[in-house]
């Protein structure tokens, strides 16, 4: 797997979050000198994220982590659902953002980035809440200076030339950086890049060991965001821009490819457990008269 490489993010992080679950998380990724994705609520109004008492120190440990060179990312406003539209990549019609006028949707990322940035903290990429996002949240997202998204089902990193709010598109406004999130748990997959995502809150010791297990088998084709981009450098991918808002068909096809890819990597084992089964039978004659 060495053209393969994992991406973890972690949605949902805020003050009230299963901090007893996450210190088990964090040891295992400082450990392994891991640099996660960190999807960040600025201001959480969701009574489904309030497992824990606030911790006191929350923005002091975003500060932390920040410096240890994880990625922060912008993880809507207050992670409250208000409309039903599943807006460009996803299929669930649950949204803080998509379906919203421009004006709206507009002062919650201006607000959502201000509180983050008057604790220090400096987003660089966009995670909505239950990925839903229209056209006019991606069109807003320079003006609060994130150009990249993690979300959608393709394989590869991907620029998409940036829409004014009216729809039409100019290469003069530049471009949006576009980060696939095809997972939710680690399996073997083909060359790509291939984002793990974790909501942690509810899990059980069973899903904590795995996590740990997981850490320590995928380890050496984890990476961090930058170096995702820098080996995957990102160029126009028209096909896979395709496929991202085509939600439906895009995770049907790319569930099919890690199928297959499972299937035949295990046929390939297979293979190579009989080559060196014979040869060590030719290579070790007497072998055959041993009991």
């Amino acid at each position: 797997m060495n053209n393969t490489q994992y991406l973890l993010r972690f949605d949902d992080i805020c003050p009230t979050m299963n901090w007893r679950v996450w210190t088990v998380i964090e040891t295992a990724l400082v450990r392994r000198g891991i640099k996660p994705l960190l999807a960040v609520v600025p201001d959480n109004h969701d009574p489904v994220l309030q497992v824990d008492a606030p911790a006191a120190d929350f923005w002091d440990r975003v500060r932390a982590w920040q410096e240890w060179g994880w990625t922060i990312a912008l993880h809507g406003f207050q992670h409250r659902y208000v409309t039903r539209n599943a807006g460009i990549v996803a299929v669930r019609k649950k949204s803080e953002f998509a379906g919203l006028p421009a004006v709206e949707q507009q002062e919650k990322l201006l607000r959502g980035v201000e509180m983050l940035e008057r604790e220090g903290i400096s987003p660089r990429v966009w995670i909505a809440p239950g990925n839903t996002f229209d056209d006019t949240t991606v069109a807003l997202l320079p003006k609060i200076g994130i150009r990249i998204i993690c979300d959608g089902y393709f394989r590869f990193p991907y620029l998409r030339p940036l829409a004014s709010l009216d729809g039409e598109r100019t290469m003069e406004k530049g471009w949006m950086t576009w980060v696939p999130q095809q997972l939710y748990y680690f399996r073997p997959a083909p060359p790509g890049v291939w984002t793990v995502c974790y909501h942690h809150n509810e899990w059980t010791e069973s899903q904590i060991g795995k996590f740990r297990e997981d850490v320590d088998n995928y380890g050496a084709n984890i990476a961090s965001l930058e170096e995702v981009l820098e080996k995957s450098a990102p160029h126009e991918r028209k096909w896979s821009a395709w496929l991202c808002t085509h939600p439906r068909l895009s995770r049907f096809l790319i569930r099919a490819e890690l199928k297959l890819w499972e299937v035949t990597r295990g046929r390939r084992q297979a293979t190579k457990a009989v080559v060196a089964d014979l040869t060590s039978r030719a290579t070790h004659p007497a072998s055959r008269y041993d009991p």
